[in-house]
C-alpha cells in the first residue's frame, strides 16, 4: 500500500466540471450537483456550519457516535478497513477511531483536495499507529481502486455520515449503495447517517441561519463558477433559499434569482 502522505487521485478534472455545469444551466429546471459545493472555500464554510447553533443534525450525529462508538467498533471488529465516504475534515471519525483498537487503514475519501491533504495531516498526527490511504474523487462515481487497497484487511467498512445520502435523488441513492455494496463485498458493514422527521420549523432553521453562513456557502457555488469558468455571475443578484419539500420528505437549497439575467459562461 501507498503511504499516507500519497493521495489517491481520482476526481475529474475542470473539463467534468464545466460539463456538469453548463448541462445544469440549459436545463428548464436549472440544477447543479451538491458535490460541486465543495471547493475550498466551500469546505471550509460547511466547517463554520457545522458549529452553528441551528445545524441540529452535526451535534446530534456527534452525540450518537459518543454514546455508541465502542459498539459499532464491536460489532465490526478487528481487522478492519475503515472507508470514509464525503470525510471532510474527519471530526467525526475521530470517535471511531478512538476505539477501533485493531484498525488495519483508514481511507477518506472527499472530493475537495484540500481539504482531504488537511484532514489527512491532521489524523496523521493523532493516529501515528493508523495507515491512512486518501483519496480525492467523486463518491458518487465508480470508485476504481489499485488492487491491493484492500491488502490486510478482513473486512472492509464504509461510514456515510452527515445525512449527505440525502443530497441524492431517490436513483442516484440506490446507485450508491449498489456500488457500495460491491466495493465493500460479502461480510462489508455500511454505517450511514440518516436525519428523521421533525418539526418543520427546526429544519429550515438548520439551513437559514441567522448569521448566513449557509446562504454563504450556497452562493459560493457561483463564486467557484466565476473563478473556474470565467463565468460573470453577479452574486448580489441571487438570494439563497431553502425550505422543506413536504412531498419528498427533504430540505432543498435554491439561489433565486432577484430579476431577469443574463450570464455569459467563457464561449457560451
Amino acid at each position: 500500500m501507498t503511504p499516507a502522505t500519497e493521495l489517491l487521485n481520482l476526481a475529474r478534472d475542470r473539463a467534468g466540471f464545466e460539463i456538469d455545469i453548463l448541462k445544469g444551466l440549459r436545463a428548464l429546471r436549472k440544477k447543479t450537483q451538491p458535490k460541486y459545493l465543495y471547493d475550498a472555500r466551500g469546505s471550509g464554510l460547511f466547517e463554520r456550519i457545522c458549529e452553528l447553533e441551528e445545524y441540529y443534525p452535526y451535534r446530534a450525529e456527534i452525540e450518537i457516535l459518543r454514546t455508541h462508538a465502542a459498539d459499532i467498533a464491536g460489532c465490526l471488529g478487528p481487522g478492519c478497513l475503515l472507508l470514509e465516504f464525503g470525510s471532510g475534515a474527519s471530526r467525526k471519525t475521530r470517535l471511531l477511531l478512538d476505539k477501533m483498537k485493531q484498525l488495519v487503514a483508514y481511507a477518506p475519501v472527499d472530493i475537495s483536495r484540500s481539504a482531504l491533504q488537511g484532514a489527512t495531516r491532521r489524523i496523521a498526527n493523532e493516529y501515528p499507529g493508523i495507515a491512512l490511504h486518501p483519496v480525492c474523487s467523486d463518491f458518487m462515481a465508480e470508485l476504481r481502486l489499485p488492487g491491493d487497497f484492500f491488502s490486510g484487511a478482513l473486512k472492509r467498512a464504509g461510514f456515510f455520515p452527515g445525512s449527505t445520502i440525502g443530497n441524492f435523488e431517490p436513483s442516484e441513492a440506490r446507485m450508491f449503495l449498489e456500488r457500495t455494496a460491491a466495493l465493500l463485498g460479502p461480510g462489508g458493514a455500511l454505517l450511514v447517517g440518516i436525519d428523521l422527521m421533525k418539526d418543520r420549523a427546526i429544519m429550515e432553521r438548520a439551513y437559514n441561519d441567522q448569521k448566513g453562513v449557509t446562504a454563504q456557502f450556497n452562493l459560493n457555488l457561483l463564486r467557484r463558477i466565476n473563478q473556474e469558468l470565467g463565468a460573470d455571475f453577479v452574486l448580489e443578484a441571487f438570494r439563497h433559499h431553502a425550505a422543506f419539500n413536504a412531498a419528498m420528505g427533504r430540505i432543498e437549497m435554491h439561489l433565486v434569482s432577484l430579476g431577469v439575467q443574463e450570464v455569459r459562461i467563457r464561449k457560451e
